[in-house]
């Protein structure tokens, strides 16, 4: 038997196990504790079991009770069709809400969160059919992880688009969708606790020796070419797009020739294993001025939209033109699992770059913008990136970050390795005047790691900048490690109980291999890829009290 399927058997026969304490011994519950347990009938009592994993428990409790079993597989099924049932509930409600709400701003929120929850309801389903096969291997679950994370954070964009809002229109959308978030939740929370007997602690700390690199410098024949000046088959890029094969299983080239396309984007989700190539990202751009002052909620923003599986872009540019004035006005928005940008240009100024939900790879790309210029809730790593801060309005901070993370057990957050923080022209007689920040907490559990970089003096000693007042600075997870430049001194950096020091081994969790499962998917692309760390890694410091890390 090779390695591999060792693995697989043990991921297996470790799931037996879990199931198996489920219904004799419970996770959280002792042996002897069973006699605490109140009033429980035999069918109760693998119920109470399995929600003891879940933090709403109560909801979790009265959707399993029905399935009248005690078989845990029949029961974690359960909770599955539960929150698809509730998501499609869901689904209905915004609708009629939507056709009630006499406010356009509302009606148009209520429009995103219609086809959000599809979206949801798409990552509940997909996770439910491969629950449904259950061959319990560790890539299993590490899909069914991504994919119910996703869920949750299309569900909680829905809520974000009625932020600023007045009216009662978001309080009542979160009401509607409230049952089918705590679902969502504790089905992710179920399928965590499984994971949990498949962790590997085994840890390789030799940095990279060979970087993936092109297998060719040729250029892979195109499908179809667009061009500004009728020289290819198309003039828009939204027309080559039509010709892609409903969920395609084969690389479909896009190339678009140079010249600057405006048009607004859109990739379905059906369109999957496309690659845009263009003539280079100064040369090839795609530009918008979509914008959140003007009336677009930020999710619509975006001049270019991905939620097609298996994506690629390279040596093409992303922009959206707005002006710091115009606030949140997004460049490119991801919500695509296995996503991969290489030499690529996010060009903006608040919330250039959302990178929305799922696994995202970016390499030697430059993103540039103002305030919270990276944000959402993927699992992302950057490699070989530039961070470009441009100058703001004269009342605004400079903020590259803002992770969005609502549930700890979301394998998600931002992961930016051997990149470049530094001011553009234009911001850097400023630099010291305007503040500029490494990131803030965008929601509860945001996380961000910044490893083997550049940092420049431009960012404040402080490092990091609260959302508001207190709040996440305690779940909040930051962390730096190994980094170089003036502004990389941690000797003044916020003092917050999120803030993490880690110790060389379980930094390592966040290299691309293991946080994105990067072998998987990214080493079969033309793309250049370290696996592992870049440099040298700096060995345990005995001084250094090192953060337990819980999440």
């Amino acid at each position: 038997m090779n390695e591999r399927s060792k693995k697989i058997s043990i991921v297996s026969v470790c799931f037996v196990i879990l199931v198996a304490m489920m219904v004799a011994l419970t996770v959280g519950i002792r042996a002897g504790d069973e006699d605490d347990i109140p009033d429980l009938s035999s069918s109760q009592k693998p119920v109470s079991r399995i929600c003891s994993t879940t933090d709403y428990k109560r909801s979790c409790e009265d959707a399993l009770v029905s399935s009248n079993s005690t078989n845990p597989k029949v029961l974690i099924s359960t909770a599955f069709r539960a929150a698809i049932r509730h998501v499609i509930k869901a689904i209905g409600s915004s609708a009629a809400l939507l056709a009630a709400e006499p406010d356009p701003r509302a009606r148009a929120a209520l429009d995103s969160c219609r086809e959000l929850a599809g979206w949801a309801a798409r990552d509940l389903k997909r996770s439910y059919a491969k629950l449904d096969d259950f061959d319990i291997t560790t890539e299993n679950l590490v899909d069914l992880k991504v994919w119910l994370s996703g869920a949750i954070t299309n569900e909680e964009t829905c809520l974000d688009e009625f932020e600023g809002f007045s009216g009662d229109a978001g309080e009542r959308m979160r009401a509607t969708l409230e049952p089918a978030m705590e679902m969502t939740s504790n089905a992710l929370a179920m399928v965590a606790e499984i994971s949990t007997f498949s962790s590997s602690d085994e840890f390789d700390l030799e940095p990279t020796r060979r970087l993936r690199a092109a297998t060719s410098a040729r250029r892979m024949r195109p499908n179809v070419v667009v061009a500004k000046d009728g020289s290819g088959k198309y003039r828009t890029i939204n027309e080559a797009l039509r010709d892609v094969p409903t969920n395609n299983k084969r690389t479909f080239v896009v190339y678009v020739k140079e010249g600057v396309y405006e048009e607004k984007v859109w990739i379905n989700s059906s369109s999957t294993h496309v690659m845009i190539v263009g003539d280079g990202p100064t040369k090839s751009r795609i530009t918008g001025r979509l914008n959140f002052i003007d009336g677009t909620g930020t999710y619509q923003t975006a001049t270019v939209a991905v939620h097609a599986d298996n994506f690629i872009a390279r040596d093409i540019g992303f922009e959206n033109s707005a002006g710091p004035e115009k606030h949140q006005a997004v460049a490119l928005r991801v919500s695509a699992d296995r996503a991969i940008f290489y030499n690529c240009h996010m060009d903006g100024y608040q919330d250039t770059l959302y990178v929305h939900a799922y696994r995202q790879f970016y390499r030697d790309c430059i993103i540039s913008g103002t305030i919270d210029f990276i944000f959402g809730n993927a699992a992302a790593v950057f490699q070989g990136c530039t961070l470009l801060v441009r100058k703001p309005l004269d009342n605004q901070k400079n903020v590259i970050t803002a992770q969005g993370r609502k549930d700890i057990r979301q394998p998600t957050g931002l992961v930016l390795q051997n990149c470049t923080f530094k001011p553009d022209p234009e911001y850097y007689p400023n630099r010291y005047k305007i503040k500029s920040y490494l990131g803030r907490p965008w929601k509860e559990y945001s996380r961000t790691v910044i490893m083997e970089s550049f940092v420049d003096d431009f960012i404040q000693p402080q490092g990091w900048l609260p959302w508001n007042d207190t709040f996440a600075l305690k779940t909040l997870f930051y962390t730096e490690f190994n980094n170089r430049g003036p502004g990389a001194h941690k000797a003044h950096r916020a003092k917050w109980a999120g803030i993490k020091e880690l110790s060389p081994a379980r930094i390592q969790q966040f290299t691309a291999a293991k946080f994105l499962d990067g072998n998987r998917w990214i080493l079969t692309t033309r793309v250049p890829y370290a696996a592992g760390f870049i440099f040298p890694v700096p060995k345990e410091d005995r001084n250094i009290k090192y953060s337990p890390v819980h999440n």
